[in-house]
């Protein structure tokens, strides 16, 4: 019997493996074999000369309201104290988040000001911004606005406003410098430049993998960000910026961190420079800064270097847009190509694995409301023929308790992730902990059926004694059933290969 039970349990397992591998997508992201030639270590901007260097001046700032279509918005202007003459001006565009002048591009805002470049940080419009739904284009015609209030702004030279756009902000720069010569230069900082699918699935993978995750988890990858949300939205998760990057002529400095894993930072600043060649455009320049992550802070304190240099291309365009080097910095490093995702085979549509969890957790939780029924009239006798009520007990719980546990364990590996912390204890035992309870309640199933076999040769007619017990026994199969389905569509199960 116990020769029979192991066999039995093998081959489920393995079976289990190999559904979940076939379930589909699978993930094996191409690795990303070009490079990007950066010519020196030394970021510095050429060619800017008589250029105020940061600190030069004292900062004023002062709080205006910009009016949009339907709403209004507060921003903070900070002004250089002092500084003669006509002053270039950036607008900044946040990135994912509320965004708020108060906590957002504080430092960058205030060593631009004291280089003599009148900034505007607009407070982000939330109105029309949410989790399901967001428009970029319609978020670009907000932000201009602002470029516009900037402009007519005592001080400001008008011909000579730019645009900040920081990590999805790099979705909505595009749209605004497309065709549009009030905008005179663009800054784009840790771009995405893929449409936000496939920029998911690639931080998602990287992030992962910095955590030392076993490869099974990567296969919730597709799976996850290639499912349609239940609920509707999301449709932002398909817009690309690349036919606006197309058309934008205007000057533009390419930034990222080398220690930023969220972003592909070769091929972004490659794509950015094809594309913008579509457009007669070569005015591109791209700094890579040491260590730096996606807000180019290193501990939490925006790299000077980004400051310095970001201060002397903005005061010395048109000449410091075609300076040399066009490429410097650290040397970049990108493993895999973001690429499209491709959608699921089984769950595409979010709400069929809402309904999935929901039936089969509900299947599990039928079982023990009968059986307190059942005892609550007066069944005090098991409902169960001998020795099934352990292994369906331990199949049942095991299956829950293991998928309770898999959700946990991505959100703990989740944050760790996005913290850039690693616990490989927890990562690699929390995994195996996992697979261990999904494969005792395999083994509590071939417990289960071994037994209710071996009643049966004996005589007993059936697993369970009355009707509430059969009702306990068949949505308790059933509901593990689903589970372990679940189980093994996110990858717990071990596949061949």
């Amino acid at each position: 019997m116990r020769y029979r039970i192991a066999v039995s349990s093998a081959v489920a397992v393995l079976g289990l493996g190999i559904v979940g591998a076939a379930a589909g997508p699978g993930w094996d992201p191409v690795p990303f074999a070009e490079t990007i030639e950066v010519a020196t270590p030394d970021t510095t901007i050429r060619g800017t000369a008589g250029t105020d260097p940061v600190g030069t001046y004292e900062v004023a700032s002062t709080v205006v309201e910009v009016e949009l279509a339907g709403a209004t918005v507060e921003a903070r202007i900070s002004e250089p104290v002092g500084a003669t003459g006509l002053r270039p001006g950036v607008v900044f565009v946040h990135g994912a988040g509320t965004g708020r002048f108060q906590e957002a591009f504080v430092q960058q805002a205030e060593a631009l000001a004291s280089a003599g470049v009148v900034t505007m940080v607009p407070n982000k419009r939330l109105d029309t911004y949410s989790t399901r739904h967001r428009s970029y284009v319609t978020m670009a015609n907000d932000y201009l606005r602002s470029v516009e209030l900037l402009r007519a702004r005592p001080g400001v030279d008008p011909d000579r406003v730019g645009v900040y756009g920081e990590s999805e902000g790099a979705w909505i720069v595009p749209v605004m410098a497309a065709d549009n010569p009030n905008v005179a230069f663009t800054i784009l900082v840790a771009a995405p430049v893929v449409p936000p699918h496939q920029q998911a699935a690639f931080a998602v993978d990287s992030y992962l993998r910095n955590t030392g995750v076993p490869l099974d988890v990567l296969r919730a990858i597709p799976r996850v960000v290639g499912m349609t949300f239940p609920g509707g939205g999301f449709e932002y998760f398909e817009f690309d910026a690349q036919p606006f990057q197309q058309r934008m002529r205007q000057p533009l400095l390419v930034v990222y961190g080398t220690g930023d894993a969220a972003m592909p930072t070769i091929q972004g600043a490659e794509q950015l420079i094809a594309d913008l060649a579509v457009a007669g455009n070569d005015a591109v320049t791209v700094r890579y800064y040491e260590g730096a992550d996606h807000g180019i802070k290193v501990n939490r304190r925006l790299v000077p270097e980004f400051a310095r240099d970001m201060a002397a291309w903005i005061q010395g365009l048109p000449d410091s847009a075609r300076a040399e080097p066009r490429v410097a910095g650290a040397e970049p490093y990108q493993r895999f190509r973001a690429a499209p995702v491709d959608r699921p085979r089984w769950f595409a549509d979010g709400a069929m694995m809402v309904a999935a969890v929901a039936f089969g957790f509900g299947a599990l939780l039928v079982a023990p409301v009968i059986a307190v029924v059942r005892h609550l009239r007066g069944h005090r006798e098991s409902a169960f023929a001998d020795g099934v009520r352990a292994p369906l007990v331990v199949m049942a719980a095991g299956s829950a308790l293991a998928f309770v546990s898999l959700v946990a364990y991505l959100l703990t590996v989740a944050y760790l992730a996005q913290n850039y912390r690693r616990n490989d204890l927890l990562v690699q035992g929390g995994w195996l902990g996992i697979r261990a309870l999904a494969i005792a309640s395999v083994v509590a199933g071939a417990v289960l059926v071994s037994r209710i076999l071996d009643g049966r040769r004996r005589g007993v007619p059936a697993a369970a004694r009355d009707g509430a017990g059969a009702w306990c026994l068949a949505t308790a199969v059933g509901g593990t059933a689903i589970v372990l389905l679940l189980l093994a569509y996110f990858g717990v199960f071990p596949a061949l290969g």
